[in-house]
This record gives structure tokens, C-alpha cells and sequence, in this order.
């Protein structure tokens, strides 16, 4: 017997025993540990991420993992969807297909960056890919058909380029393919229609697509239930196949493309379809009517074509329409009744059309209406009884309209109102007394009816907005006002207000605009301002104020732009007035003595001080008597004429002296500056004094003094004669064939150009220009572009721009702006506002520069012509598509994509999913009602900071509103940043900031945006 089975009889029985259990245990065992150690492996290859801190081995790792699904022992499921891995495509080996059971993988939300990882093709049961919202670029491959096995392909919100592959067409099981918001250039393909078993087709925000109609091939995709191709440059008429053929259509948006023709009447066909977006687009004729009944349609937008007619009656079969849009096209007629009958109605907007006659007076009594927009049509009337009998009432936008009569007393009742506008129309009679006092109401504007009556005794604390202009208001400015302690705007111009201005409305600590001209005040102005800080406007003319203009009023920090002119002020100027600084200033018209202070003494000022007939200045081209003359001792007629011979011959000599100065001194400078003896071949037009010399100016502009190069030029630093200051000197190359005339207009602008003085703008020092090439001088700025900042090496730097940094920056900005805009004459438009053209000092004041494109307006706010597009991509306004006509609001569109750059720290061209810009990931991130503060740039994201960014936030999509009208002036958007800067000095949490919307009175987007 061997030694084996002689061990075999000795051996326990029970131990056998265990022994047949131990052996398969371990087998299996062996099985999760590759897996395990296959997962540890790509872990490493992934750069060990923190997120991933949790995979560690054990015997029951790892299907016990939370990024792990298994089945059978076996990893099927790999979910890695924002954890914040960092690396490339290259460090991505094979490894995840040695999951042999592995058929979902999710990468989605990371920053993997580089081409399509090719390495998958070798998981051969792999049906679910997820690898959205990534940095991934380059085209996607040919032959991304081997990945034959695919059910589900998202490579949405990327940066893939090139072609759309034709291959895709060959994946025969792919039920989902998603593609939107990425680079590509070429044309969808014809062959997906190819894919018989697709579902759901997303081809949203590709605008580099090339124009193209919607591929007929698309009628073969018979079970596709969703497709989604927004902004993807799709031209034609929109096929009738889809309402005959499509006929599973759960949802359809087709949105912000170039498609034109009617809509067909065969899409109210389809029983499944719940969801029809076709807005911006250019598409003409009547809306067709539903006919048939069992529609499931609960959201139908269409709006800002140009569709014509009126609104068929026969939409009232849409008994589950919850949204119904059809803003800004050509509608007529009356709004049909049948509206009034839908029981699941909650938003309806028609505003900016030619619609007439009343609202149904039954709407709002059969649903539950939220939102109603119907501003700007002809409608006439009072409003219905019922709008707020669903209790979720929160807008009333009805202004620009011919309504008339009271406004009925339900809307001092309704409890849900958040802003009710009314502006622009023929109401009268008092305000329901429980509209002031409404617990949600922040927005409440009147202005423009024949109200009358008194003030409210009290306005509820939540208001933050209040207009009521040009009505007939009476009796004193009530201390009820100053109840509404969150009150940011109040206008009550042109009303019959009377008596004192209340000392307790200086309590108001978060008013930035208070607006009372045109009443019957008297008295004196508040001697003690106690909470004023955020007070940014007071405008207080043709009232009937006396006193003088209180010491207090000068330590208002926000203080800009000030109005008490056409009163009865007396008294002087405070000297403290030196120390503001107003973009606006107006005291004419009073009984003002003494001196202005010197501050006030240049022509920024001239019409600041008229009508005051004591007053006087040293500058004696402000129109004000010259202070010298007014205190001069009266002499003799004798001693004034001898006086006046010996002042004209001082005159005379001091004349003749200066010529002789000026010559030699031109003469000179001409020899030095222009150099390399080639004085007579240079035009200098200089608006500064200049200390270079032909040494280190023209002879410097070398490769090693380079700073920046583009199109236009180069930019060299060049030292001046003082240690350590430089000028930038812009080298500007000529085409040989422009002619006498251009040169002449270049010339000239440069001129105006080189005249313009303001603290936020470059400084032009002067102009050098000869046949082949111009050089432009500018103050240098030592902290270069914003740009740089924002985007380049320096933003990783250890003294990145700080949030309160980036406030003044664009506070600057703002100043800069609103001087063109408003203080130049003619106005200056600069239509190329972007990071890369604003520089920053030393101190990092910034200053906008690179006037090339700017040109000027004969009158602010009239249209100019240009024949050319001008800007740059990320930050031209949508109306370039459709019109050369230009105005001032191309600058605030820009600047509003630069107050987005400054908030998130993305680039222009760089927005997110659904989005192929900054200004459309932004809209799309507000409106679907994510939290502000993750649009946040993460290196200076703070919760003391987050009431400001927030504000800042909403006035950049107010500013890059697709239509100019609504984008606010560059003074509103000075007011509101100087506001935002006081209102988050202190640490609060986001969501106590004020509404950015009822600040600048937006109308709207108020409620199609809300958060």
C-alpha cells in the first residue's frame, strides 16, 4: 500500500469533509481575484484618483465596491461617472476588456482628454458606452463599427471635430446615440437611417455643422421616440414623413436652426407625441389646427418665428397641454376661448405679437395657471377674474398693451404673486390695497397708467421693486416705503407726490435707485443718511427742495449719478464733492453759491451747473462766471484801461515767446523721435507728452521687446527714457492698395480715438504712420490681458485673480463702457469687447483697449451699417445672423459673455452639455433649474462670495439676451455691479441674494429662466 493511501486511512473523516468544501472555494475565489486585480491595474492607469480611494482588495472586493455591478460573480457594470479622473486615452490600455462580462461602461462627467479610446473595441460584449462630457477631440474613427455589440453610445458634450462617421449607420443594435454639443464640421450622415432599432437621436448644439436639410433617410427610423437635434444648422422645410411615418415621436425639438416653410399639419397626428419645440426658428404661415382628439402634446413651442394668422381655436383640443409658447412672431386676431377650457394649462406666453381684442374671461378659471406673458400685442379690456383661482399664480406680464379700467382686487389676493408688470397701458383708479402688502411680490410695475390715490401706509419686506411713474400719485412719499426693507429700485417720477422726503427711507440699506423728480417735494433733503451705502442713483429735479445739499450725501460710497436740478437748493457745494465719483452730475437750475469744487472744474462737467447764478469756476471754459473775475477789486475807468494796455502787451511778448518755444521744441523732438533720418516719411499725431527717443523706440521694436502678435501686427514693450516705465507699441502692417479715402478715415478715427480720456480706457499716446506700416503708442499695462489670466498660464498661478478681483475688473469694464456709450459725443461703439482686449495695470485695473473695429454713432442708440462682420467667435451677438444693423448692445452682449468668463472661469467658445458656447451652457444651466454656485469657477468658489457671483451670473444672461431690446444699457449694468459689490461684502449663503431681474426691470426671461 502506498504511503498516499496508507495517509488517505489515517486522515479524519470530518476533515476530508472540510477539505471538499475549501477546494471550489478557493477556485472561485482565484476568478474574483482576477477581476480584482484587473480593476486595480486600470485604477493605477487612471493616475490612482482620489474618488477611487475605496478599492481595496478583500475577499469581497470587488463586487462590493460602489462603482461595481456584478452578476454571477462576475463585473458586468463599471460605473465611473464624475469622479474627477484626469488623464488621457493613451494611458488607457486594454485592461477594462479583460472584464470578459463586462457590458456597460460609464466615464461620463471626467476630464479625459485626447482621441476616441480605440482599446474598446476589444470588449466584445460591451452595449453600453458612456463617455460624455469629457475633454475628448479629434474625429471619431471610420470604423467605430466594431463596436458592433452597442445598444447605447453617448459621446455627447465633447470636442470631437471632423465628419460624422457613415460607420455609425453599422452598429445594428444601437437604440440611443447621442452626439450633441461637440465640433463637427462635415454633414449628418445619410446613413443613420440605416439604424432600424434607434430610439433616441441627439444631434443637439453641432452649429459647425455643414447647412443641410434633414436627411430623408430619417423616414426609415420608425421606433425612434426622441429626436433632438437643436441649433445643429439644419435648413428646408420640416418633412411631412415625420407626422405620417414617425408616427412613435415622444419628442421633438428641432429649435434654433434655419428652418422655414409652414409647419405640417401632420405632426398633430401623432398620439405619442408629448413634446414639440420649434422656436428660433424662420419658419412662415398659420399655425395648423389639431384636429384630431387624444392628443398627448403637453408642451407645444413656437416661439419667435414668423408665423402669421391667429391662433387656431381648435388648440383647445390639447386637453394635456401644460406649456403653450408662441412669443414673438406675427399672430393676429383674438385669442380664442378654447384656451381658457385646457385643465392642465400652466404657462402661457404670447407676448410680442399683433394679437387684439380681450383675454378669455374664463382664463385661468379651469386650470391652474403659473406664468402669463402678454406683453406687447394690442389686447384692450381688463384683465380676467380668475387667473389666480389655481393658487400658483406668480406672473402677470402684461405690460405695452391697451388695457384699461381697475385692476381687479383678486390680484391683491393672490398670495403666489412674485411680480406683477403692467406698465403701458390705460389702468386707473387706486391699487388694491393687498397688492402692496402681497408676502411673495418683488416686482411691481405700474408706470405709465392714470393711477391714482395715496401711497400705502405698508409695503411687505419682500419687495424689491417698485415702479410707478407717470401716473397721478398723491400725497406725501409715505413712511410705509420704507417697510420693504429689500427694496433695490423705486421710481415714482412724475406723479403728484408732496411734502418732506421721510428721513426713515434712508433706512433703506439695500436701495440702489431712488427716482422722484417731477412731484411737488418740498423742504429740505434728509440731513442724516443713516443706511444709504448701496444708493447709487437719486434723481430729485423739478420739485420744489430748498435748504442745502447735506454734508451727509458726500459719504454715500456707491454714489454715481446724482439729479437735483430745478429745485430751490441754496447754500454751496460741499467741498467733499471732490472726493466722488460721478458718472452723472446735475445741480443746475437751484440758487447755489461759491466756488464748484476742482474737481468739477473741466468740461466733463460744463452743463453740470447752469442756471445758478452764484456760482463760479477757475476753468474758464466751464459756462460758469470765472471765480478771478467775480472777487477782482473794482478799479477807476483810468487804472482798468492802463491796466488793460499793459496786460495785452504782457500778452503780446508771452505770445511771441511761446511761438519761438513751440518751433525750436518741434523742431527737436521731430529729430529725435522719428530717426534712422527718415523724419519726412513719418506723420506723427501725438495726444500725450512722450519722452522716446530714436534709440529705444524705433529702433527697438525687435523680436526681443515682442509681447503679442496677431493679424493685424505686433505688439513690442518699449523702455521710455524714465527707469522702469514702458509704452506697448502696436505695429500695424498696410495693404498696399488701401486708398487716400480709407486712409483718411483711419486717420481721423485715431484722432477721435487718441481724444478720449477716461480712466478705464488704454490711453492712445500717438500715431505713427508712413506707406508700408503704422505704429500705434499705448500706456503699457503690466498685467497684460485679462485673457491670460482667465484662460492662459497664469490662471494656475499661486495669485490667480480673486473673486473680489474679478468684481472691480468688471466694475472697470462697466466704467469703460458707460463712457462710451453715454458720455462720448458722438457715442463710441467698440464691437470687439472680449477678455483678450481688456488689460490690467499694475494694480489690476483694468482698461479696455484695441479700438480696430470701433466705430462711431452719429446718435446713441440709432442703427449703423456695417458691411462686414466684426468681432470675435464666442462673443458676437445672434443678430449679426440676420442683420448688419448695429447698435450699442453688440458691446453689452460682449460684455456679458466676459462676466461669464469672470464667474466660471470658461472660455467663450467652451460651455457645457446641450451647449456649443459659454452664453448657451450658461442659459441651459439656469433653466433647467440646476444650483448656480456649480457654474462657479472651483478655484474661487466661496460661500462669502456666492451673493455677488450669483448676481453677477444673472446679469450676464440679462446682457446676452438673443434679443437687443431686452439686454440692459451699459448705465444699468454699471448701477447693478456697483450694487452687487456692497450687497455680498458680508459672508451669506447663496440664495438670499436679490433678484438680478426686477433690478433691471427685465420683463422677459424673468420666468422662462427662473431658478
Amino acid at each position: 500500500m502506498s504511503k498516499i493511501h496508507l495517509f488517505m486511512l489515517k486522515f479524519p473523516f470530518h476533515l476530508l469533509l472540510l477539505l471538499s468544501v475549501i477546494v471550489p472555494f478557493q477556485v472561485i475565489s482565484q476568478s474574483e481575484n482576477t477581476e480584482q486585480t484587473i480593476l486595480l491595474t486600470l485604477k493605477h492607469e487612471l493616475g490612482d484618483p482620489p474618488s477611487l480611494r475605496s478599492w481595496i482588495p478583500s475577499p469581497s472586493a470587488p463586487c462590493d465596491w460602489a462603482e461595481i455591478r456584478c452578476a454571477g460573480g462576475s463585473v458586468t457594470r463599471l460605473l465611473l461617472s464624475g469622479k474627477n479622473i484626469t488623464t488621457t486615452t493613451k494611458n488607457l490600455s486594454s485592461t477594462i476588456c479583460n472584464l470578459k462580462h463586462l457590458f456597460k461602461l460609464d466615464f461620463s462627467g471626467n476630464f479625459i482628454s485626447d482621441e476616441f479610446p480605440t482599446t474598446l473595441y476589444n470588449c466584445t460584449n460591451l452595449r453600453h458606452l458612456d463617455l460624455s462630457d469629457n475633454n475628448l477631440a479629434g474625429p471619431i474613427p471610420a470604423d467605430v463599427d466594431r463596436l458592433e455589440t452597442l445598444a447605447y453610445l453617448n459621446l455627447g458634450s465633447n470636442y470631437f471635430s471632423g465628419e460624422i462617421p457613415p460607420a455609425i449607420g453599422n452598429l445594428p443594435e444601437l437604440q440611443t446615440l447621442l452626439l450633441y454639443k461637440n465640433n463637427f464640421n462635415g454633414t449628418i450622415p445619410r446613413e443613420i437611417g440605416n439604424l432600424s432599432n434607434l430610439e433616441i437621436l441627439g444631434l443637439a448644439y453641432n452649429p459647425k455643422l455643414k447647412r443641410a436639410k434633414i436627411p430623408l433617410e430619417f423616414s426609415r427610423l420608425r421606433k425612434l421616440r426622441i429626436m433632438w437635434m437643436t441649433q445643429c444648422n439644419l435648413m428646408g422645410e420640416i418633412p411631412e414623413y415625420f407626422g405620417n411615418i414617425l408616427t412613435n415621436l415622444e419628442r421633438l425639438d428641432l429649435s434654433r436652426n434655419n428652418l422655414t416653410g409652414s409647419i405640417p399639419r401632420s405632426l398633430f397626428s401623432l398620439r405619442k407625441l408629448k413634446f414639440l419645440y420649434l422656436y428660433y426658428n424662420r419658419l412662415s404661415g398659420v399655425i395648423p389646427s389639431p384636429t384630431m382628439q387624444g392628443l398627448n402634446l403637453t408642451e407645444l413651442d413656437f416661439g419667435n418665428n414668423i408665423l402669421t394668422g391667429s391662433i387656431p381655436r381648435e388648440i383647445g383640443n390639447l386637453k394635456s397641454l401644460v406649456t403653450l409658447h408662441l412669443y414673438s412672431n406675427h399672430l393676429y386676431g383674438e385669442i380664442p376661448t378654447s384656451l381658457s377650457l385646457l385643465p392642465s394649462l400652466e404657462y402661457f406666453r404670447v407676448f410680442n405679437n399683433s394679437l387684439s381684442g380681450t383675454l378669455p374671461p374664463e382664463l385661468g378659471l379651469h386650470s391652474r395657471l403659473v406664468v402669463i406673458e402678454v406683453s406687447e400685442n394690442h389686447l384692450s379690456g381688463e384683465l380676467p377674474q380668475h387667473l389666480c383661482v389655481g393658487g400658483a399664480l406668480i406672473g402677470v406680464v402684461a405690460f405695452s398693451n391697451n388695457f384699461s379700467g381697475l385692476l381687479p382686487q383678486w390680484i391683491g389676493n393672490c398670495p403666489s404673486l412674485a411680480t406683477v408688470q403692467v406698465f403701458n397701458n390705460n389702468f386707473s383708479g387706486e391699487v388694491p390695497l393687498g397688492l402692496w402688502t402681497s408676502r411673495n411680490l418683488s416686482s411691481l410695475v405700474l408706470s405709465n397708467n392714470s393711477f391714482s390715490g395715496p401711497l400705502p401706509s405698508k409695503v411687505f419686506l419682500n419687495t424689491t421693486r417698485i415702479e410707478i411713474a407717470n401716473n397721478k400719485f398723491s400725497g406725501p412719499v409715505s413712511v410705509g416705503i420704507t417697510s420693504a426693507t429689500n427694496l433695490v429700485y423705486f421710481d415714482a417720477r412724475n406723479n403728484m407726490l408732496s411734502g418732506e422726503i421721510p428721513r426713515e427711507l434712508t433706512c433703506l440699506s439695500r436701495l440702489s435707485t431712488l427716482m422722484l423728480d417731477g412731484n411737488q417735494l418740498s423742504g429740505a433733503l434728509p440731513s442724516e443718511i443713516i443706511s444709504w451705502k448701496s444708493l447709487s442713483t437719486i434723481t430729485l429735479s423739478g420739485n420744489k427742495l430748498s435748504g442745502k445739499i447735506p454734508i451727509a450725501m458726500t459719504v454715500l460710497p456707491s454714489l454715481a449719478y446724482l439729479d437735483l436740478s430745478q429745485n430751490d437748493i441754496s447754500g454751496e457745494i460741499p467741498p467733499q464733492f471732490d472726493r466722488m465719483r460721478f458718472v452723472f452730475l446735475n445741480l443746475s437750475s437751484n440758487q447755489l453759491s461759491g466756488k464748484i469744487p476742482d474737481e468739477f472744474n473741466n468740461l466733463a462737467f460744463e452743463n453740470s451747473f447752469l442756471n445758478n447764478p452764484h456760482l463760479c469756476a477757475y476753468n474758464p471754459n466751464v459756462n460758469l462766471p470765472n471765480c478771478l473775475t467775480k472777487t477782482m477789486p473794482h478799479f477807476s475807468n483810468s487804472s482798468s484801461k492802463s491796466l488793460a494796455l499793459i496786460l495785452a502787451a504782457i500778452v503780446v511778448v508771452l505770445l511771441a515767446i511761446a511761438s519761438l518755444v513751440f518751433y525750436t521744441l518741434k523742431t527737436q523732438w521731430g529729430k529725435r523721435h522719428c530717426g534712422h533720418n527718415k523724419v519726412a516719411t513719418w506723420k506723427v499725431t501725438s495726444f500725450q507728452r512722450l519722452n522716446l527717443t530714436e534709440i529705444n523706440f524705433l529702433s527697438s521694436l525687435t523680436d526681443n521687446n515682442l509681447i503679442g502678435s496677431g493679424g493685424f501686427g505686433k505688439v513690442y514693450r518699449i523702455a521710455t527714457n524714465r527707469l522702469g516705465e514702458y509704452v506697448a507699441v502696436k505695429k500695424i502692417w498696410n495693404r498696399k492698395d488701401v486708398d487716400d479715402k480709407l486712409e483718411k478715415e483711419f486717420l481721423a478715427e485715431v484722432e477721435i480715438l487718441g481724444n478720449i480720456r477716461h480712466s478705464n480706457i488704454v490711453k492712445l499716446l500717438c500715431c505713427y504712420a508712413s506707406e508700408d506700416s503704422k505704429l500705434l503708442v499705448y500706456e503699457y499695462m503690466e498685467n497684460q490681458s485679462l485673457d491670460k489670466w482667465l484662460h492662459g498660464k497664469k490662471k494656475t498661478s499661486p495669485s490667480g485673480l480673486s473673486w473680489p478681483t474679478r468684481l472691480n475688473i468688471a466694475i472697470g469694464v462697466a466704467q469703460g463702457l458707460y463712457y462710451m456709450h453715454h458720455e462720448c459725443s458722438p457715442p463710441v461703439i467698440h464691437r470687439d469687447v472680449k477678455s483678450s482686449n481688456i488689460l490690467l495695470d499694475s494694480e489690476f485695473k483694468a482698461k479696455i483697449a484695441d479700438f480696430g473695429l470701433a466705430k462711431m454713432l452719429a446718435n446713441l442708440g440709432e442703427p449703423h451699417t456695417m458691411s462686414a462682420l466684426a468681432g470675435s467667435f464666442g462673443y458676437i451677438p445672434p443678430e449679426y445672423a440676420y442683420s448688419t444693423k448695429i447698435n450699442e448692445k453688440v458691446d453689452v452682449y460682449s460684455f456679458g459673455v466676459v462676466l461669464l468668463e469672470l464667474v466660471t472661469g470658461r472660455k467663450p467658445n467652451k460651455g457645457g452639455e446641450h451647449a456649443c458656447s459659454l452664453v448657451e451652457w450658461a442659459w441651459d444651466h439656469f433653466s433647467e433649474g440646476k444650483s448656480l454656485t456649480d457654474a462657479f469657477d472651483e478655484d474661487i468658489k466661496d460661500e462669502c462670495y456666492a451673493v455677488q457671483m450669483t448676481s453677477v451670473f444673472k446679469l450676464a444672461l440679462l446682457c446676452t439676451s438673443s434679443l437687443p431690446s431686452t439686454r440692459p444699457s451699459a448705465k444699468d449694468i454699471l448701477l447693478v455691479l456697483r450694487q452687487c459689490c456692497h450687497s455680498g461684502s458680508t459672508c451669506r449663503r447663496a440664495g438670499n441674494e436679490f433678484d438680478i431681474a426686477p433690478l433691471l426691470g427685465d420683463t422677459r426671461y424673468i420666468y422662462s429662466y427662473k431658478e
